[in-house]
């Protein structure tokens, strides 16, 4: 459904880590608003699943082969993307894991390097590509980093996940003051708990269910709760927001508890 005031006709969007979850809802939204959407992903069958769908709701869609954390996959997804649609306009920089909970001091040296390899090089390895991309063309450009609520306060037992995110924002905000020069702004959505796949099962078990009323708002956020945030940034009604951390999380940044 478009929503008129935040028009992607005749864009190009690149989102990584779109095979599911929040980067699959991400490509339909922009797909939906106008946009020429690639979705970038390693898994290829979940990945042509997620363009199909597109295609089927009358969206513009392709998919790329992608790996954040090797450089020469990245590369060639790029490459592949600019030979389907030319250079983009838009980058929803996406892709990131998640360890199972741990102490710091049980953190070991793979689990480190796994969650900072993706959340953070891989990050800085796409967005670099895209800026590259988009001031050889010469145009306008627009890259939504996606970080956490956790890259702003703490959570415990996720040592790696709230430093990587916590480096999100600030890569955010050094790529803004120097892209905005090539007029290509850099925001960073910081999403608090949003329901999906991968959560749908603690969140329905007892455990899960009492961490819910500790957040303000009494409910996990639904994808969707992301959709306007997310076009605000990409859009021209966010013309003027480079810099920006925007945080969707009903309150819990902000609790007391």
């Amino acid at each position: 459904m478009q929503h008129g005031y935040f028009n992607l006709t005749g864009k190009i969007a690149l989102i990584t880590g779109a095979s599911s979850g929040l980067g699959a809802h991400f490509a339909k939204v922009l797909a939906s608003e106008g946009a020429v959407v690639i979705l970038a992903a390693r898994r290829e069958e979940q990945l042509a699943q997620q363009v199909e769908a597109i295609r089927q709701a009358g969206g513009q869609a392709d998919g790329v082969t992608m790996d954040v954390c090797d450089p020469s996959s990245v590369e060639k997804a790029f490459i592949a993307a600019m030979e389907l649609t030319g250079p983009i306009d838009i980058l929803i920089n996406n892709a990131g894991v998640a360890s199972e909970p741990k102490s710091f001091i049980n953190t070991d040296e793979q689990d480190w390097a796994w969650v900072v390899d993706t959340n953070l090089t891989g990050a800085w390895r796409v967005a670099r590509c895209a800026a590259k991309q988009m001031i050889k063309a010469g145009k306008p450009g627009n890259i939504v980093n996606i970080a956490s609520i956790y890259g702003l306060s703490t959570g415990v037992m996720k040592v790696a996940y709230n430093a990587s995110k916590a480096a999100v924002v600030q890569l955010t905000k050094s790529m803004s003051m120097e892209l905005i020069r090539k007029d290509i702004r850099v925001n960073a959505l910081c999403p608090g708990w949003i329901k999906t796949e991968l959560n749908a099962t603690y969140f329905e078990s007892e455990s899960g269910q009492k961490y819910i009323q500790t957040i303000p708002a009494k409910r996990l956020g639904n994808c969707t709760d992301l959709t306007v945030p997310l076009l605000l940034l990409v859009s021209d009604a966010g013309s003027y927001m480079t810099g920006t951390t925007l945080v969707v999380d009903g309150g819990i940044s902000e609790s007391p508890i």
